[in-house]
């Protein structure tokens, strides 16, 4: 869906990816309400073909609270994932900075004017990221650096001596209470500006959820346009709201195809075939340093039930699927 010849350009577009989560949608709205500018910004709400009474229930929620001057609905064909349902988003609507939002997320006061002037005093940052929290105010680790295969090798092992060796390739880089660049920041709460998007394109499609907004960010800093961290805007992020895969993350269940799909796809996309294969060797060489000290000592782990067989099972798959295919199968 693009946007019609002479339709009115906006100053900041937030794009709220709704799939069977109204409710959170509502909140995420009333959180908004007081902080964006109606005479220059606009909502736009796209829900992902979530096949319940979603789409109805937000036309009643946002003629209830009389929203309609900001909130726009857009109702997608078909769900195409995360990246297709912003896609579809930012499309719909012209603006200088789209401020890309899960629906499982709550804007804190002055969150937005504060990301707002980060980027006025960054001209160089294309993208900007809050500091991510829970409810709590307690905070979640929201910048990170590029998985690789090294970084592989540390999540396998996860042993601290070698975390500390290869520091410098460690994924998290912990909770920074100053402005940050860095490799890149979650997508459940990320301004981009327009320049940005012109020149990178739309997100890649090919990935239906996880790991497309580690590949945006780094296609953006190809193009030569940093990724800044910004803490001192906060956003609840109510984490598993929109996926099963953190809370099946955390009870060491089973992920869902759609993740080692995207896994696939990244590690291959960046460090092609050989990069994945050695991504995955390295993750395994880890799992085999950690594992006698598991009998040695007991600990927690956190290798998710099948996830040796589904990181292999998928490289191959890879080599026989076309880039595009298999991943945009419905959610769990």
């Amino acid at each position: 869906m693009a946007c019609t010849e002479g339709e009115a350009s906006f100053r900041f577009a937030v794009i709220v990816v709704n799939y069977r989560t109204a409710d959170m949608v509502r909140d995420c709205l009333a959180s908004l309400e007081t902080e964006i500018d109606p005479d220059q910004d606009v909502v736009v709400v796209v829900d992902n073909a979530s096949g319940d009474d979603s789409l109805e229930r937000l036309v009643k929620t946002v003629e209830a609270n009389e929203w309609g001057g900001w909130v726009r609905l857009v109702a997608s064909e078909h769900n195409g994932g995360f990246s297709a349902g912003n896609n579809a988003g930012i499309q719909s609507v012209e603006a200088a900075f789209y401020f890309l939002l899960n629906s499982d997320t709550i804007i804190r006061p002055g969150a937005i004017k504060s990301l707002l002037d980060g980027l006025q005093e960054n001209p160089d940052a294309g993208l900007i990221g809050p500091r991510l929290e829970y409810l709590d105010e307690s905070p979640q680790v929201s910048a990170f650096r590029f998985p690789s295969p090294v970084s592989e090798f540390i999540r396998g092992a996860e042993i601290g001596l070698i975390t500390r060796l290869l520091h410098r390739y460690n994924v998290p880089l912990g909770l920074p209470e100053t402005p940050l660049p860095c490799s890149w920041a979650s997508f459940a709460a990320m301004v981009i500006r327009a320049e940005v998007i012109k020149a990178v394109g739309p997100m890649d499609e090919g990935y239906f959820m996880y790991f497309e907004d580690i590949d945006y960010c780094r296609c953006a800093q190809n193009e030569g346009w940093k990724v800044l961290y910004w803490p001192m805007a906060h956003v609840v992020h109510l984490r598993g709201g929109t996926s099963p895969v953190k809370q099946l993350a955390a009870a060491k269940k089973r992920r869902p195809r759609y993740y080692y799909q995207a896994r696939t796809r990244y590690f291959t996309k960046f460090y092609g075939r050989a990069g994945l294969w050695l991504a995955n060797a390295l993750w395994t060489a880890g799992l085999l340093i950690a594992y006698p000290r598991q009998w040695i000592k007991p600990r927690p782990t956190n290798l998710c039930q099948g996830e040796i067989l589904d990181v292999w099972t998928d490289a191959f798959r890879g080599r026989k699927r076309q880039s595009d295919a298999g991943v945009h199968e419905s959610r769990s």
